[in-house]
């Protein structure tokens, strides 16, 4: 299922980036590009990360930054990046980041399934780590494709 939102041009892979902001900017630009969200929609989930902090940062190493569907979205979208520096998101318990995976729901209930499917994947450690140390996205999908 996630084959469908993740794809060869939804998923990328940078060696390094300056820092957090940078990181939630590429990781949502391929989203910007296809129109699924709007600037409104990066600079929410900032706001909100400089407000409460990285409420998104969910295990070592896995982020899913998110904000609310009026924020900018305009259609149900996801993005992956894999930072293979890592970076810091300010989350002591999980930093440094190295996976991002973007989620723009444009409603509360549609992204319901994908979040069971990345669930799944971001605890399966073996599949985790293997996406770790993917050199092409095409590695990537090749473990997203079981999900």
């Amino acid at each position: 299922m996630l084959e469908t939102w993740l794809t060869s041009k939804t998923v990328n892979i940078v060696d390094s980036v300056g820092n957090w902001k940078e990181a939630i900017q590429l990781c949502a630009a391929p989203l910007l590009k296809n129109n699924t969200i709007t600037p409104n929609y990066i600079n929410s989930i900032i706001e909100l990360h400089e407000s409460i902090g990285p409420y998104y940062v969910l295990a070592p190493g896995i982020a899913m930054p998110h904000a609310r569907p009026e924020q900018g979205v305009n259609q149900l979208s996801l993005s992956m990046l894999l930072v293979k520096q890592g970076v810091k998101f300010n989350s002591q318990e999980n930093d440094p980041v190295y996976l991002i995976t973007l989620l723009a729901a444009n409603d509360n209930t549609s992204h319901i399934e994908i979040l069971t499917q990345l669930a799944a994947l971001f605890g399966e450690a073996s599949d985790i780590q293997k996406i770790f140390k993917a050199q092409t996205s095409a590695q990537i999908l090749s473990v997203i494709n079981n999900y």
